[in-house]
Order: C-alpha cells, then structure tokens, then sequence
C-alpha cells in the first residue's frame, strides 16, 4: 500500500468527520478545519491531477516548496498517494509545486504548479507563463483514487512516522499544536507522524505568542512541538 493508504485508510474507516488537520494563519487571521473526508478529497483530486494531467507514475520524483499548511498537506497526501517520492528539491523532478515566493527557486522539474496558499483554496489570478495554477486545476478532478504502486520508499516513511509519533509521545485521539514548519528532507515530518498515530495537528503559521495559551485551551491540546 501506498503511504496515503496506510495513515488515511485507518482514520477513515474508524471515524471519517473527525477533524484531522487545523490551520491557523495569525498573519491574515484565518482558521480552517479539514475532517478526514475533506483531507481525502484534496489529497484525491491531487492524486488525480498528478497521475492523470501530469503523468506522474509510482516511483517519480515531486518537489514540494511549500510551508506548513493545509494545502499543503492535500499536496503531499496526493503525491504519495500516486507512489511518488517526495523531495525538497526541484532538479529532475517530475513536478515542482511552490508558493508565489519560491517559483524562482523551482526550476530544474519538468512541469512547474503554484500553491496560492488561500485560507478557503482559491487559485491565483496571474502567473507567469509555463507555471500551472494548482488549486484551479485540481478542482476539476475526482474526490477519490485508486492507487497504484506503493513507491520505493514507502515503508521507510511509514516506520520513521510512527517512531516519530512515538518520541512525540502522540497517540489516538491526542491533539498536537505546531508552530514549526515540516522538513520534508526528515523521514517521520511532522504530518505524517500525527496521522499514523490517530491524532489531530493544529498547525500554527505566524504564530502570536499571545495568543497560543488559550488556543491549546480552545482546541483541547494535548502536545505542543514548536
């Protein structure tokens, strides 16, 4: 199985409107909640797009430029979901995906996709040409995928999550609080570990100190990495 199959699967027979992913932005100060469906339903359509639009295939390599975001959780989900390995760094990849910030720092894959990084997903106006706008072309895609290969690294990923989850002392029904960003080049990141462990993270981007007690108060946190 793939490393979507494995971390989403369980959480989606055993409870699929539990909220899995909590996003707060405190620079534009907006909060968005995915339950697990929702989760699944980006990181389908972005299985989808990649497989279908881009020609991704188990075992191709998708850069991923992206900060710590919801969005960019339904990115990575999708691209292991398609069997892909996942780097941070864009030569020979088969897809580049980034922020507006980072289209310069992306060149070296084949196909190049910008993030908007909207609170509620919207696409981006203007972009450069040859950069594709990912929130507008995956919205057009099925909200389920049939996966194909599990990807070379798959197993490795899985077990470095779960040891992850282990250290973080995270376990079903906990709820993590994350001020720092995910490393991509680390196996067991963040994401990954909190959904093998059958929790929830609440990610924090531009985090205000003042504001972080009564939001572990608010979202019943249980663990804080920041």
């Amino acid at each position: 199985m793939t490393i979507t199959d494995q971390v989403l699967g369980p959480l989606l027979r055993a409870d699929p409107a539990r909220p899995r992913i909590t996003h707060y932005d405190d620079v534009t100060g907006s909060r968005i909640e995915l339950s697990g469906a929702t989760l699944a339903n980006w990181a389908a359509k972005t299985a989808n797009w990649l497989r279908d639009e881009l020609a991704v295939q188990p075992g191709d390599i998708v850069a991923v430029l992206l900060p710590p975001h919801w969005q960019t959780a339904g990115v990575l989900l999708g691209a292991w979901w398609c069997g892909a390995t996942v780097t941070a760094l864009p030569s020979g990849a088969q897809v580049a995906l980034c922020g507006l910030d980072r289209i310069g720092d992306a060149t070296g894959a084949e196909e190049l996709a910008a993030v908007g990084l909207d609170a509620l997903g919207m696409g981006i106006a203007e972009l450069p040409p040859g950069v594709r706008d990912y929130a507008s072309e995956v919205r057009v895609h099925g909200d389920t995928f049939s996966s194909g290969g599990p990807g070379s690294d798959a197993e490795t990923l899985i077990a470095a999550a779960r040891s992850r989850a282990t250290v973080l002392g995270l376990s079903a029904g906990d709820r993590l609080l994350c001020t720092k960003g995910w490393d991509l080049t680390v196996p067991g990141e963040v994401l990954l570990a909190v959904l093998a462990a059958d929790a929830s993270l609440v990610q924090c981007t531009g985090a205000d100190p003042s504001a972080l007690t009564g939001r572990c108060t608010a979202e019943r946190i249980t663990t804080i990495l920041r």
